[in-house]
C-alpha cells in the first residue's frame, strides 16, 4: 500500500475570497469584522456560535494576523479540532501554528516550556482520574487512615473535593462545611491528606488535570517576565463556552490578554448549568467589569427551532433576574405547538411516551432524531422498562442503564438472599461491601453457610460463624441490616418497596456516603427503585421482573452495537449542545425539576430554570412536556413544576391522555386552558 504524504500550504491572503457579508447574518458579521478589544458575544441557543468563531478566525488570518499569535480556548479538544478543520476548509489551507485546544491542553504546552520555574522538570507526568485517586489512597495509607475501618471519605470522594476546591479557588474548610457537612469533624485530617497529596505530586514530578491550570496561574502570578512575554505573544484570544468557565480559568484569560486586550469571549449565560463542576456564571455576567470599554454583541437568530418552541423558551428564561436580556428569533416556519401532557401515573407517562415514539417513527421520523430528556438519571426507570417491553432500541447517555447501576445491584443482592439464602453469588457481593471481610473472608464465610445447610435467613444471622477479627464488624453490619427486614416480614404481607427503604436506611447509606462523590444521586435512585417496588408484595415475583429487565438491557446493548437508528435517552446535562427533531421532557414535577437539592444552593432556582431552557432548546420541530399527576408508589398527588406555570398558556397545546385500563374501559384526564385537571375517570378517591 502506497503511503501518502500531505504538504501543508502556507497561507496566502489572496488565495481565497470570502464574502463575509453574504455568508453571515448581520449579527454574526459584526462580531467577525469588528470584535477588536475586549468583546463579549452573547450567543443564544442555535444561533451559529461555532460558525461565528470559525469565520472570525478566518477573518483574522486573512487580515494578516500570524496564526501563532492567535489563541483559541475551547472546552473539548474535539471542538477545537472541528473549528480548526472548518477554518482550513474556508481558507483552503491549514492554519499552521494556531494555538487551539482546551484550557488544560494549552496549559500543558506552556508549562512544558517553563516547568522548572515552579519546581517541576519539563518531563513531568500527568495523572489521569484513576491515577489521582490511587495517589490519594497511598496518602491515606501513609497517614494511617483506613477508610474501611472508620467512617471516613474514600479516596474518590476526597479527590472530588480537592478538585472542586482547586477549580473554585475556595477555602477547603468552607467547601466541607457547606457541601459536605457530614465530614466537618474530620476537617483537620482531610486538610492533612490534601497537603500530603500535594507534596507527593511535587516529589514524584506529576500533576493531575487541575494542577495544569493551578500551576500555570502560579507561573503567571510569580514570574512577571514570563507573564508579560506570553501576553505579548497572543495578539488575539478567543474563548468558547465562556459561561462554563470557573474562577481559575477566568484568571488565566485575564493574565494572557493583559498586553493587547483583544479578548473575545463567546457564551450564553442562559445555558450556564455546571456550577456543580465549579463553573461560575459570574465570569460572564461580570465580564464588562473585568475589562474596560467592553463591546457586547448579541446573536439572537436561532437556526434550529420553530418559532413555537422558541416562544416557550423565551418565556421560561425571562423569569431569571441575573442575566442579560435577549430574545431568540427565527425565520423558520411554525410546525406544531409544544404539547403539555399530564398523565395519571409514572407508568402511564412511560406508556404514553413510548406509544408516541412508535407513532412518530411510523410517520417517517427515525428513532435517532428523537430524544427523551430528564433532570436526573433515575427519572428514566419506568420509561426504560416500557421501551424494553416494546422492543424499542435506545442509546442511554449520562451513565449506566438503571438496573445496571452498582447501588441498584447491591440492594437487589440483599433482596435475593432474603428470597433465597442459598444464593452464593449475592452473598459474595454483599460480603465484599463490608468493612474488613474482603474476598477471601467472604469465600470462607460462604463455605460455612453452605456446609451448615441452614434453611432460613434467621438461622444464618443467629448462627455463630468462625470469623477473623477483621471480619467481625462487617458481618455484624450485615446482620443489623437484615434483622429489621426479617422482623417486618414476620408480621405479615409487606411491600417490597418498604423492604428496599429499610435496607437503604441501614449501614448501606453510610457506605454510599463514604465511597461515592455522587452518593445523594445514588440514594435518589434507590428511592425511585423503592417506589417501583411498592406495587409488589411477592418478593420472588419482583426479583423475576428485575431479572427480566436486566436481561432485556444486556440483549439491547448487544443489538445496539450494530444499530444506528436508536432513540436517545439522556440527562439534560449530557444533552447540552445537541439537537433532535423531536424532544420529550419528562417528570416535570416539583422537587424533581426543579431539583430539591439544587434549590439549597445559592442561585439554584435560576440554574434549574436555565437547565429547563437548555432542554427546551434542544428541540427542532416537536416538543412534548409530560408529568405524572399521582406519585409513584405512595399515591400522593404531585405538583406540576413551577416552570410550567411560567409559560404563557396560549403557547402550549394542552392534551388529554386516554388509556384503556383495568379500572375502567377508558381513563380520561382532562385539563382546562390553565392546565389544571378538571376531571378524570376513575376518581382519585377510588384508586
Amino acid at each position: 500500500m502506497t503511503k501518502i504524504y500531505k504538504i501543508k500550504k502556507e497561507l496566502n491572503n489572496s488565495d481565497v475570497n470570502i464574502d463575509f457579508a453574504r455568508e453571515l447574518n448581520k449579527e454574526q458579521y459584526q462580531v467577525v469584522t469588528r470584535a477588536d478589544g475586549p468583546c463579549l458575544v452573547l450567543a443564544g441557543a442555535g444561533s451559529g456560535k461555532t460558525r461565528t468563531i470559525v469565520y472570525r478566525l478566518a477573518f483574522l488570518l486573512q487580515q494578516g494576523v500570524p496564526a501563532e499569535r492567535i489563541l483559541l480556548l475551547t472546552f473539548t479538544n474535539k471542538a477545537a479540532r472541528e473549528m480548526v478543520a472548518r477554518t482550513e476548509e474556508l481558507l483552503k489551507v491549514y492554519p499552521d501554528g494556531l494555538w487551539a485546544g482546551t484550557f488544560h491542553h494549552i496549559a500543558n504546552r506552556l508549562l512544558r516550556q517553563y516547568a522548572k520555574l515552579i519546581g517541576y522538570q519539563s518531563n513531568y507526568n500527568i495523572l489521569d482520574a484513576q491515577d489521582s485517586v490511587d495517589l490519594v489512597k497511598k496518602c491515606l495509607r501513609e497517614a494511617g487512615i483506613d477508610t474501611k475501618q472508620r467512617r471516613f471519605p474514600s479516596a474518590a470522594v476526597l479527590q472530588d473535593i480537592f478538585s472542586y476546591q482547586q477549580n473554585s479557588q475556595k477555602d477547603l474548610a468552607d467547601i466541607i462545611t457547606y457541601k459536605h457537612p457530614q465530614w466537618v469533624n474530620l476537617l483537620s485530617d482531610i486538610e492533612s491528606i490534601q497537603r500530603l497529596y500535594q507534596q507527593k505530586k511535587q516529589s514524584n514530578q506529576v500533576m493531575d488535570f487541575d494542577d495544569l491550570l493551578v500551576n500555570l496561574l502560579k507561573l503567571l502570578q510569580q514570574e512577571k517576565k514570563i507573564s508579560q512575554k506570553l501576553a505579548q505573544q497572543f495578539l488575539y484570544i478567543l474563548v468558547d463556552e465562556y459561561q462554563d468557565t470557573n474562577h481559575l480559568q477566568a484568571q488565566l484569560v485575564k493574565h494572557l490578554s493583559a498586553a493587547h486586550h483583544n479578548i473575545l469571549v463567546v457564551g450564553d449565560d442562559a445555558q450556564s448549568i455546571y456550577s456543580f463542576r465549579a463553573a461560575d456564571i459570574g465570569n460572564i455576567l461580570d465580564f464588562p467589569q473585568m475589562f474596560s470599554d467592553v463591546k457586547v454583541f448579541k446573536l439572537e437568530y436561532n437556526y434550529r427551532s420553530t418559532p413555537d418552541i422558541l416562544a416557550v423558551a423565551n418565556d421560561i428564561i425571562s423569569n431569571n433576574i441575573n442575566q442579560y436580556q435577549k430574545e431568540l428569533k427565527t425565520t423558520l416556519d411554525s410546525f406544531i405547538k409544544p404539547q403539555l401532557l399530564p398523565c395519571l401515573t409514572p407508568k402511564q407517562e412511560a406508556e404514553l411516551i413510548s406509544s408516541l415514539i412508535i407513532k412518530i417513527h411510523e410517520e417517517g421520523v427515525p428513532f435517532s432524531k428523537m430524544a427523551v430528556l430528564f433532570r436526573a438519571a433515575h427519572h428514566s426507570q419506568n420509561l426504560e422498562m416500557e421501551l424494553n417491553k416494546k422492543n424499542i432500541s435506545y442509546d442511554y447517555r449520562g451513565g449506566l442503564r438503571f438496573f445496571a447501576r452498582a447501588h441498584i445491584k447491591d440492594v437487589v443482592s440483599y433482596l435475593r438472599v432474603l428470597n433465597n439464602p442459598a444464593d452464593e453469588i449475592s452473598w459474595s457481593r454483599i460480603l465484599n461491601l463490608q468493612v474488613g471481610i474482603g474476598a477471601a473472608g467472604a469465600e470462607q464465610l460462604i463455605d460455612q453457610i453452605r456446609a451448615s445447610k441452614s434453611a432460613s435467613m434467621q438461622e444464618i444471622i443467629n448462627a455463630e460463624w468462625s470469623l477473623s477479627s477483621r471480619s467481625v464488624n462487617g458481618w455484624q453490619s450485615v446482620c443489623s441490616t437484615l434483622r429489621p427486614v426479617l422482623s417486618l416480614m414476620n408480621t405479615g404481607p409487606v411491600s417490597v418497596g418498604e423492604i428496599v427503604r429499610i435496607l437503604t436506611r441501614s449501614d448501606y447509606k453510610n457506605y454510599l456516603e463514604n465511597e461515592y462523590p455522587d452518593w445523594q444521586q445514588r440514594l435518589s435512585d434507590l428511592e425511585q427503585f423503592s417506589f417501583y417496588a411498592d406495587s409488589y408484595q411477592d418478593l420472588n415475583a419482583f426479583l423475576s421482573e428485575v431479572s427480566l429487565q436486566e436481561n432485556f438491557s444486556l440483549q439491547k446493548e448487544k443489538q445496539e452495537h450494530t444499530s444506528e437508528d436508536q432513540l436517545v435517552l439522556s440527562t439534560i446535562h449530557q444533552a447540552k449542545g445537541l439537537e433532535w427533531r423531536v424532544v420529550f421532557i419528562i417528570n416535570l414535577i416539583e422537587n424533581a425539576f426543579p431539583n430539591q437539592r439544587a434549590l439549597q444552593e445559592k442561585g439554584g432556582l435560576e440554574e434549574e430554570r436555565r437547565l429547563f431552557y437548555v432542554a427546551v432548546t434542544r428541540a427542532q420541530q416537536q416538543l412534548y412536556l409530560t408529568y405524572p399527576i399521582v406519585g409513584a408508589g405512595s399515591g400522593y398527588l404531585n405538583q406540576a413544576s413551577q416552570f410550567l406555570a411560567e409559560i404563557d398558556r396560549h403557547k402550549l397545546e394542552r392534551g388529554r391522555v386516554e388509556n384503556s385500563d383495568q379500572l375502567d374501559e377508558s381513563l380520561v384526564i382532562e385539563v382546562d386552558e390553565e392546565g389544571n385537571r378538571t376531571s378524570f375517570l376513575p376518581d382519585l378517591d377510588d384508586l
